[in-house]
Order: C-alpha cells, then structure tokens, then sequence
C-alpha cells in the first residue's frame, strides 16, 4: 500500500507543473496602528502560512491565483480576507479588534476543505478552543444542547450514544460519524471520547453522506486537535474537583527544524472516585482512570508537499464500568447507588494512526491518508449481568488479545480544485477503502439464583463465538458552481459498495461440567450492501456575510449480519439492510455589519426508510437488529452568538424535533410479540434543547493586566424516551452551569460547578428498564498555564 500511495504521489507530481511564484506583503496591527507580534497567517487550503514579525509584518510566496487569508492573533478577533494574486504579487494589510468587541471569522472543514462558516450551505456549528473551556467540555457527549438538536450519553463506559435531529447511533454501527483530525472514528470500538489539546469541534447537522459516507446518516462531528507549527508554543494544565476528581494535562508543539520538521506532544491523566455507592460492599463503584495521548511528526517537505503522521492512545481503567440501576424508579428512589456482587475492573485500550500526505498545486491539491485503529476491551473478571446482589448473570469476555480486538484499516485519496483557483468551478473527489476485523468471544453464565431473573435452568453457561469482517469501497465527488458573485450550486454523488461476513456458533456448558455442548454449529453468513448519495444544494448571499440556502441530501448506515440469540426459535444468522434518510433543509445565515451579532436559522425535515433498530435479548444478553420501518423529523434551529458590551458575551441555541415511527415491520423478531410503534417518539431525542451562555469579562485595572471572568449556563431538555415503547420517559428539565475565576498574561485560574442545582435525571437507560442517571452536583478549580503566545 505504501508503494501504491508513493507512485499516486509521484504521478501527480510529474503531472501538476508548478508555476512562478509571487509574493504577499501585509502588516498586521490593532486599533490602535499598534504591530501585532505572532500573529498566524495562513492561506486556506494551501500548506503557506507564517507568523508576524516584532514589527507585524509578513511575507509569503504564492502562485498567481485568489486566495482566501485567516489572520488570527491571541485576545483579537481573527478575520477572513480574500487576496487577488493574479498580477503576481499583492499587499494586505490587516486591522485586528479585541475579541471582546467583535465576533471572529471561523474556519471549518464541513465540505472536507477550508472555508469560512458562514458559507457553508447546511447547518454546520464550530466550537472554538476558547469555548471548549469555557463551556468545559472534556468529553464528546459534554456538547449536548451547546449545539441545536443534539443529545449524547453513555452508560458509563465512555462508549456515546448520539443523536442529532432524531437520527440515533443506537448500535456499533453509528448514524453520526465522528472525525478526529480527519481520521473517521470508524465504530464505538474504536474512538476516542475524551477531549483535550483541541482547537476545535465542527458540528454538521443532517446527512452528509455524499462527502463522508457510512454512516454519517444523522451527521458528522469534527474534532479537530492542536497541530505543530514554526513557533513553540504550549499548556500545563491541573484540574481538581468533588468525587475524587483529578486532570493533569500538558503539551509542547515546536519546530524540530525551522520551516520542515515539526513536533507535537501532548498528554491527559484523568481520574475519578465516580459518582455511584455499591452497597454490596461499600465502595465507589466506578472509580476509573485514563491516560491518552496524542503525538505529531509534521514534515514541510517543499512549499507544494506536506506530511504528518500522527498517533493517538487512549488506555482507560473501570472498576464500574455500567452503574446502572435495575429500573427507573430504583434509580430515583435511591440515586447514585448499585448493588452488585459481581465486581470487576474494564480495560479498554484504543490505539489510532494516521499517515497523510498533502500537495497544493497550481492546477490541484491531492491528499492521501492512511489509517490504522484498534480496540481492546475486556473485563478482567466477570461483570455483573443482572445489575443486583444474587448469583444471577455474569458476563465473561477475557479471552487474550485474540479475541474482542477490534481492528480496522483505511485509506482515502482526495484531489480537489486549488486554492488559487480563479475559475467559478470548484470540485472535489476521491476513494474511500475500509477494512475491519471484528473477532469477539463472550460468555452469558447463569449462576445459582438465574431463574429469579427469568431463565429457565441455573448453572449453565452460554458462549457466543463469532468472527466478523467487514471491506468496502466508496467513490465521490461534488462540484460547485458560482453563478454569480451571489449565486452557487453545488451538487455531489457518492457510491458506496459493502461487504460484510459474520461467522461463529454458540457452545452450552453446564456446571462443573467443562465440555461444551454445540447449541449452534458454527455458521457462515455474507452480506453486500451498495448505496448512492446524492446531494444538491442552492446557496444566496444576497449581502456580505449573508447566506441563504436550501439543500436536499441523503444519507445511509450500513446493513449487516445480526448476531447470533441463544434462543433456539431464533435464525441464528441473519441480514438486516441499510438504513436510509432523505433529508430537506432550509436555512438562512446572518453576520450583522458590526459584527457584534450573529444568526442563523434553519428548517428540517427528514424520513428514515428501513429503520434499525437494536434490541437487547435478555437474559441472553444478545442484541438483535431488524429493520423497523419508516421514522419522521422535522423540527427548526435557532443559533445566536453576541457581543453587545466590551467584555460581555451573549449566546443562545435552540433546537425542536419531532420524530417519530410511522410504521413497524417487526421490531423483536422470534416468538417475541411485534410492537406497534406507529405514532411512538424515537428514542435519545428530547423534544427540545436549549442553551443560554452569559459571560462577562473584565479588567480590574490594576498595574497588572488581571481580569475578571465570570459565566453562567442555562440548558433545558425536554421530554424524551429511552425505548421503542415508550415507557421510559424522562420529563423535561433544567441544568445550571456556572464558572468565575481570572486570567493573567498566560495564566488561567477558574472556579466551576455544574448542574448547580443537583437535579436528577435519567441521561441514560437500555429498552429492558436499566437506568443510569446523569451527574449530580459537582464542582472543582482549574488552573491552566500557556506558553509561545
């Protein structure tokens, strides 16, 4: 493969002639005429950047072309600046205001190349690396209700379930993609939910399958961690806090060879008591601890050719790994306590690398990345199944790395119209290339009180075997045009091809007895799967800084094999097929001409055919998938971010969802009755979500540049369901956030607490009742140290 991806690159680089070059001139300065030392400029889509000098100046060489600028600098609003290149050279010169008086210009990646937010023609929400502390986001699911319709949780294994306009990730198979750094985090085996060392989060709402593919039904988010660059710059941060809690992070990012080699290291020890009492014995039940890791090589091998590789680790320890309670009014009468006799501790260790390769050319950019990411889980010891204190179910899955170690393989090659591009033709396409080995082995063993929790003999152990692959192999491209200075169409087309093979059997083996009994021989199945995404959209910029758009889109999620059920009625192997959603959107985006106010809105509507849903077979302790039928969402968002005072920052989203079934086929399959969900609500999916952030910052006026910040947050939730049938409900609520502490030069001392007022809620809970509640009253400092800006 490395030959293959050498030769493209060779090939493209005999092929692209690269031109003479120009140079772009500019000083950067404040509002005062002040020159602004270390401010970043870079050019979008290109691998040209620099920084300013002690006198604000820079200088650049660049091909003739029009290319867009990010000027940005710490405490000032960055900007986005178009420059014409054609005649050779250009001179920009920049004015720079204090972020407290305006709202920056940002930059996302949500068409998979650089450009500023508020030309996006979808919804699309970008969270800065300031507002992830602000807000304290230190894990994927912490973004729920920060952006419109969007609602992840988890059971307490870090493994998220998210939502995003009642499109759910309701197995491993997600219908919301994650990207860190460009790497798809390919299923919940293998990614990485904690968050640190990050520049910033892109939210993109609705399906984006033509440009990412499986899985993306519901949507993407983009994680986007901090990169090396030409200065030394880096943080030290320790955070303290209520339930044992404990955050130590740090990371240097430097030039190993000025202008070619770069380093990146960064590092996160977390720690916890945890939030749950096991009576059984006493004890915090899921006191925990991780380390990840997140490590860079960059390599500028000429202005035109870039490389990075980059490898992240994430090793988590769980001495409670699902502190559930057995039903929702258990977990309300006695909150934040389990009790369960069978104790143990869940290793889970994810290891993710990437190699890509970048050219921005004169007549194309081309990128080529490959990956590789693995995930090894287990539990050291038997976990309880049954969630109380009898000898009931346990579950087993230590076998040795050979078994339920997730593995999968990728590569992309991309080639996009260049950043310098004058024509009013913009185009991107590429090859997606995936493989996964899936090889799990888990045991369901009844113990001597089994029948009180409804199976019918004790003593008796079931051990499902299978291995699992998957390959596939997707083509795509879009293209926009500019009709005019105020008009673009774009329109895309992705074709994805799946293959996916499942074999295995299930073996009884009855206590003391150790030999096995086949209840199902070792069967085969194969499955293949292709889909078309299509995609258009029409966007209108009436005004600078104004958008109006609407857009047709489709999205699917993979089909596959079900596992196998220890009930004897059941197939052992069968397929179920993609899922697919239509989805209509009509949205508008404002930056008001000061610049001190920011809308955006937008309309919804979205149909699911072949829903699929999951359902746990107890006390197997197998889930099943089918296809459920059709699911309808339709709903609005409301963002608006301001600045109305020096110093005082104001913002708000809001999000409606109507989604539900419309018709079922068969939702449990076998001898299980079939539900009737016509009319049902879909589950993760609050009706509404809303978030208000104040925060006012302001200098003491002391002879030292001392300020005092002060912030608090307001999220309402409203009423969801956790399963199909709904009847487990959570009732609308409200959660208040609040931070205040100071900042001085480099150094960052806050105080915080969150859901201030302690109130209790279900964040989490299976179809079979069991609950989990979301975090109680908490609280801690944090003290953070920069250092190179």
């Amino acid at each position: 493969m490395k030959r293959i991806v050498l030769g493209i690159c060779m090939v493209l680089g005999s092929l692209v002639a690269y031109g003479q070059e120009g140079t772009l001139e500019g000083r950067v300065v404040n509002a005062k005429s002040e020159p602004i030392a270390g401010a970043s400029v870079h050019v979008l889509n290109t691998n040209r950047g620099t920084y300013t000098d002690g006198e604000g100046r820079f200088s650049l060489s660049l091909l003739p072309g029009r290319y867009h600028v990010h000027i940005r600098a710490v405490g000032y609003a960055s900007v986005d600046e178009t420059v014409d290149m054609t005649g050779g050279s250009a001179s920009l010169d920049i004015t720079l205001v204090e972020v407290a008086l305006r709202l920056s210009d940002v930059i996302v990646t949500a068409q998979k190349e650089e450009e500023n937010l508020q030309r996006v023609p979808f919804s699309t929400t970008a969270i800065s690396s300031g507002e992830i502390e602000e807000y304290r986001i230190w894990s994927t699911e912490q973004v729920t209700a920060i952006i419109p319709n969007v609602y992840s949780a988890n059971p307490g294994d870090n493994r998220n379930v998210t939502s995003i306009r009642g499109i759910t990730s309701t197995s491993y198979d997600p219908s919301v993609a994650t990207y860190i750094d460009g790497v798809n985090q390919f299923s919940l085996d293998t990614y990485i939910a904690q968050l640190f060392d990050i520049e910033r989060i892109e939210v993109l709402r609705g399906p984006q399958g033509t440009l990412y593919g499986r899985n993306a039904m519901g949507g993407v988010i983009n994680i986007h961690t901090t990169q090396p660059g030409n200065q030394t710059r880096g943080f030290a941060e320790v955070s303290v806090g209520s339930y044992g809690r404990q955050r130590y992070g740090a990371g240097v990012r430097a030039p190993l060879v000025r202008n070619k080699l770069f380093l990146g290291v960064s590092g996160l020890y977390d720690r916890s008591n945890g939030y749950y009492t096991n009576t059984f014995d006493n004890s915090d039940f899921d006191k925990n601890h991780s380390f990840t890791g997140n490590y860079y090589l960059s390599y500028l091998a000429s202005p035109a050719w870039a490389f990075t590789l980059n490898v992240k680790n994430h090793s988590h320890r769980n001495s409670g790994a699902f502190p559930l309670a057995a039903f929702p009014d258990a977990a309300f009468a006695e909150p934040y306590t389990v009790n369960q006799n069978a104790l143990t501790e869940l290793v889970d260790d994810v290891f993710n690398s990437s190699l890509t390769a970048s050219y921005a050319g004169s007549g194309l950019n081309f990128t080529s990345q490959t990956t590789y990411q693995s995930n090894y889980r287990i539990y050291k010891a038997p976990i309880d199944g049954d969630f109380s204190p009898i000898d009931g179910i346990t579950i087993i899955n230590n076998y040795g790395r050979d078994w339920n170690n997730v593995k999968v393989f990728t590569q992309e090659f991309k080639v996009t119209s260049p950043a310098g591009n004058t024509s009013p033709f913009k185009w991107t396409a590429g090859t997606y290339f995936f493989y996964q080995d899936v090889p799990n082995k888990q045991t369901t063993h009844f113990g001597e009180d089994a029948q009180l929790v409804g199976a019918d003999n004790p003593n008796f152990s079931i051990i499902n075997t299978s291995t699992g692959k998957s390959r596939g192999v997707a083509v795509y491209g879009q293209a926009t045009y500019a009709v005019s200075e105020q008009f673009e169409v774009t329109a895309g087309l992705r074709y994805d091809y799946e293959k996916k093979e499942l074999g295995g059997q299930v073996d009884l083996q009855f206590d003391p007895d150790p030999s096995l009994i086949s209840f199902f021989p070792y069967a085969e199945e194969t499955a293949s799967f292709n889909a078309v995404s299509p995609k258009i959209s029409a966007a209108w910029y009436p005004a600078e800084r104004s958008n109006i758009y609407a857009v047709y889109s489709r999205g699917f999620r993979a089909g596959g094999i079900t596992p196998f059920s220890a009930d004897p009625s059941q197939v052992p192997l069968s397929t179920f097929k993609p899922e697919y959603s239509n989805n209509f959107e009509l949205g508008y985006k404002q930056t008001f001409p000061d610049r001190k106010l920011q809308l955006n809105a937008a309309l919804f509507y979205i149909k699911v055919t072949d829903a699929q849903v999951p359902t746990l077979i107890l006390p197997d302790a197998v889930t099943v998938t089918r296809n459920a039928g059709e699911l309808t969402s339709r709903g609005l968002e409301v963002e608006v971010v301001t600045t109305p005072l020096n110093g005082l920052d104001v913002s708000y989203s809001l999000g409606y969802t109507d989604a539900t079934y419309e018709s079922v086929k068969n939702v449990e399959g076998g001898n299980e009755p079939q539900m009737d969900l016509n009319g049902n609500r879909q589950i993760f999916t609050p009706d509404l979500t809303s978030m208000l952030a104040v925060q006012y910052a302001c200098n003491l006026g002391l002879s030292i540049p001392l300020k005092f910040v002060v912030r608090g947050e307001w999220a309402h939730l409203g009423t969801q369901y956790f399963d199909l049938a709904n009847n487990i409900r959570q009732a609308p609520y409200n959660l208040l956030n609040a931070r205040a502490g100071f900042t001085l030069n480099s150094f960052e001392l806050m105080a915080w607490g969150r859901n201030i007022t302690d109130e209790r809620y279900i964040a989490y809970a299976y179809d079979f009742g069991a609950t989990h509640l979301g975090e109680p009253r908490n609280w801690g400092v944090t003290l953070i140290k920069r250092f190179g800006e």
